[in-house]
């Protein structure tokens, strides 16, 4: 199957790193290489891109579409959490730009055997990197009914987490939970039917919950911020997209300490913490997909970009 992935807010995106020809620019979730791509055209000379990505697939989908840009880009598989060690690797310092782009691939959705879909029947998975050991099975079968409770209702944000933690442990008491059909079966019956009518699919939110706590979505980017921020040039950009509020949450409180680190009592009349901005928040209002973006592609729906500059 061919590595899909619709480069969201691509223009919009490509356009706040303020691409400079002779720049060193970081794309840490490479997918497709749909906004590498249109960075790459922007360089020359001294010019150079990195691209980053833990799928397989994204690495080989994205290194044939780049090809042709030859010795000014390098592709690593690797997680985004591990960039300064990557460029440093590479004898790099400091860069021009970084995007991320948090959204899952078409091609990871799609591709039944990735096991992220909850629309067919296949063994659970999830996995960002298959080069991990563990699963979505084996949470589903080997965390306890209140850290699937947990998981859940944090990284889900369905309010029937409690009864889907409760149903899985019953379920898996019988047989373990081996395939998404049967997850979704599970799920489905610990949400009443007529909440099911009136809402979307009733696993969606389940999955997303173990697809974030398999893949430690949200720990690597809380983690990561600070250091991105560290990397960048004066002047030089980072630019993150979103697809939901615990992702954007995230970015916009990381923003806006970096933006402003004093810790200093608000009635103390000169800092004395000492704390220094980094730099400012670009986007004091998130960006959103047009119109015309989101008649072509629906999953762009939940997209927010937000724009950090280094001072």
């Amino acid at each position: 199957m061919e590595f899909r992935h619709y480069s969201v807010m691509l223009q919009e995106t490509v356009d706040e790193l303020c691409v400079r020809p002779g720049g060193v620019y970081v794309d840490g979730t490479l997918g497709g290489g749909g906004h590498a791509y249109e960075v790459c055209k922007r360089l020359s000379g001294t010019g150079h891109f990195y691209g980053i990505d833990q799928d397989e697939a994204a690495i080989r989908a994205a290194g044939e579409k780049l090809s042709e840009f030859g010795s000014l880009v390098t592709v690593i598989r690797s997680n985004y959490c591990r960039m300064k060690e990557e460029l440093n690797a590479s004898g790099v310092e400091y860069v021009d730009g970084i995007l991320l782009d948090l959204g899952v691939s078409s091609y990871q959705l799609d591709e039944a055997e990735r096991g992220f879909t909850y629309r067919e029947n296949v063994p659970l998975d999830m996995r960002m990197d298959q080069r991990q050991e563990k699963t979505a099975r084996d949470i589903v079968n080997g965390y306890s009914e209140m850290e699937l409770y947990r998981m859940i209702r944090n990284y889900g944000e369905d309010k029937f987490a409690k009864n889907i933690a409760k149903h899985i442990v019953q379920e898996r008491k019988k047989r373990s939970i081996e395939t998404t059909g049967e997850l979704v079966e599970v799920i489905k019956a610990a949400i009443p039917m007529k909440i099911r009518m009136q809402k979307g699919h009733p696993a969606k939110q389940t999955f997303q919950a173990i697809r974030i706590e398999l893949n430690q979505e949200l720990e690597v980017l809380e983690d990561s911020l600070d250091e991105l921020i560290g990397l960048l040039k004066p002047g030089g950009r980072l630019c993150i997209i979103t697809f939901h509020s615990l992702e954007d949450r995230i970015v916009k409180n990381a923003f806006r300490k970096n933006e402003n680190p004093c810790i200093c009592p608000n009635h103390f009349p000169v800092c004395v913490c000492g704390r220094v901005s980094k730099g400012h928040v670009v986007t004091r209002k998130p960006m959103i997909p047009t119109d015309e973006e989101l008649k072509e592609n629906s999953r762009s729906k939940s997209a927010k970009l937000r724009v950090f500059e280094r001072a």
